[in-house]
């Protein structure tokens, strides 16, 4: 820095001059004098960045932990993630960059920092305590440089390596308070406005936090340091934070929040990055940032938080993340291609059998499997799946329930689907059915799907298993294809055989 070689020559000119003045004076004016000097020769880094203090934690590190992968599971089922390995790929590679340059006295070997890409239009990113962050794509498509993307990730980044949301939590309750309390937080802390909204039901509901001003400043500082030691220009954190604030829509920017600004956060950050000396790298740019970013942009237009939030999670078990990773099972990197004009296939009427460790069952010969866990897993046709779920198939899954009678535990679970997927209701009352010659209830819902923009048709079947949870299929095609797809729906529940350890 200009400034800064100035400043050191000009002190180094007047010691010289001193010294000429003072002549032969004692050892310990020479001394100091030599010590100053020797304070400006050091490395800025070294003389004038932010000393940042641990915020005061009455929660344990595996807390942290174990919080966050709960959250997580829930975020890979409520929100869209974008199934694309490339770009995960490169997300990642910044993000392990970025870990790997916290600074020691805020690493903690238990933390797992993993990253995940969402397809949502707004400039916005989240971290999870613990490590899982999940940064939108509106946020990577927003961005000038790799720089501007690394710097909202370090800012996150620095909220979880500070222990914030469990730290907040501490600030908030009294020392009785346990770990249940802490979820509460989550929804609004972590996730902020429409997002919180949207995953809240991941923690908790109605109650909506976010971070405080001073916690907001220690992320700017820090995560100002760590790009500094990850090679990247701390002054583009600056620049994104611009950019955000800068961003419309009817309820101000989403990442603002849950991340409100302390106050010249701008121009902090700036002093901050001037104090700084950033660490040899591969710069704030690069190819392959470009290359993701026109990737990105190839894509169908994404949906917004608010939108995301007002369709609600499309059908349990399909939002994928490292609970379903990709093994050839689930649909291609583009996360699958909803037909666009053109009907999708009409299920083959040769049938293949598929199995899990909860059942086998046989579908139509021209549809795949779509991940999942072995007892979640859906099938569908070439053009009905995709990063929001599936337009026409057939999804097996299993739910907790607390009753053990079978209507009651079915209406729990209608009444599940329904909450998690609010453009359907119930049409009608439960129907007597088999399921590999046991009792079962059958019932239909419907709703305009946000996929299609077509009225849909859902037959959910139930039966109970020994062990207090209830099995379920959802048959899904669009209203006016239902005759069509109604026969092998049938095929498929007559062939159905579950465990029988179940």
């Amino acid at each position: 820095m200009t400034f800064g070689r100035d400043f050191i020559n000009g002190a180094m000119a007047a010691g010289e001059i001193k010294m000429k003045t003072i002549g032969r004076n004692s050892s310990k004016g020479l001394s100091a004098l030599l010590l100053a000097c020797a304070m400006f020769l050091m490395p800025l880094a070294a003389l004038g960045q932010t000393r940042i203090t641990m915020p005061n934690n009455k929660y344990s590190v595996s807390d942290d932990v174990k919080l966050g992968q709960q959250a997580a599971q829930q975020v890979y089922q409520q929100m869209p993630i974008l199934r694309d390995s490339a770009a995960k790929d490169y997300v990642n590679g910044v993000g392990q960059r970025l870990a790997a340059a916290i600074p020691e006295e805020f690493q903690h070997p238990e933390f797992r920092f993993s990253f995940d890409v969402v397809d949502a239009r707004d400039i916005n990113a989240f971290a999870l305590p613990g490590g899982p962050m999940f940064v939108n794509r509106g946020m990577i498509e927003a961005a000038d440089t790799e720089g501007e993307m690394a710097g909202v990730m370090a800012h996150e980044m620095s909220h979880v390596a500070l222990r914030h949301a469990t730290a907040q939590q501490t600030k908030a309750t009294s020392a009785k308070s346990t770990i249940v309390g802490l979820g509460a937080i989550l929804g609004g802390a972590i996730l902020g406005g429409q997002a919180g909204a949207q995953a809240g039901q991941v923690v908790a509901q109605g109650y909506f936090l976010r971070y405080s001003r001073e916690y907001e400043k220690q992320a700017d500082i820090l995560g100002a340091q760590i790009m500094a030691r990850a090679g990247y220009d701390p002054r583009d954190l600056a620049r994104m934070f611009q950019k955000i604030e800068a961003q419309g829509g009817s309820g101000g920017p989403e990442w603002l929040s849950s991340h409100p600004n302390p106050g010249n956060r701008y121009q902090y950050i700036m002093q901050e990055a001037a104090m700084l000396r950033v660490e040899p790298g591969s710069g704030n740019d690069s190819a392959q940032f470009r290359q993701i970013q026109s990737r990105l942009r190839g894509y169908p237009r994404a949906r917004s938080m608010e939108e995301i939030a007002r369709s609600g999670q499309r059908y349990p078990n399909q939002g994928g993340g490292q609970q379903y990773p990709n093994d050839g099972n689930y649909p291609n990197d583009q996360g699958g291609v909803y037909a666009r004009g053109e009907r999708v296939a009409y299920p083959s009427t040769r049938y293949q059998t598929q199995r899990t460790s909860l059942f086998s069952v046989a579908v139509p010969s021209n549809w795949r499997s779509l991940g999942g866990d072995q007892a979640s897993v859906s099938y569908a046709p070439e053009g009905a799946y995709g990063a929001q779920g599936i337009t026409h198939g057939v999804m097996f899954s299993v739910a907790q329930s607390n009753y053990s009678d079978l209507q009651r535990a079915s209406q729990e679970v209608v009444q599940g689907l329904t909450q998690s997927n609010n453009y359907l209701r119930q049409t009608g009352g439960f129907q007597r059915t088999t399921v590999d010659g046991r009792a079962a209830l059958a019932t239909t819902l419907t709703g305009r799907s946000p996929i299609t923009g077509q009225s849909e048709r859902v037959t959910v079947v139930t039966t109970t298993l020994g062990n207090g949870q209830v099995f379920y299929m959802a048959a899904v095609s669009p209203q006016t294809e239902y005759t069509t797809y109604q026969r092998a729906f049938n095929d498929i529940l007559r062939s159905l055989q579950l465990n029988s350890r179940y």
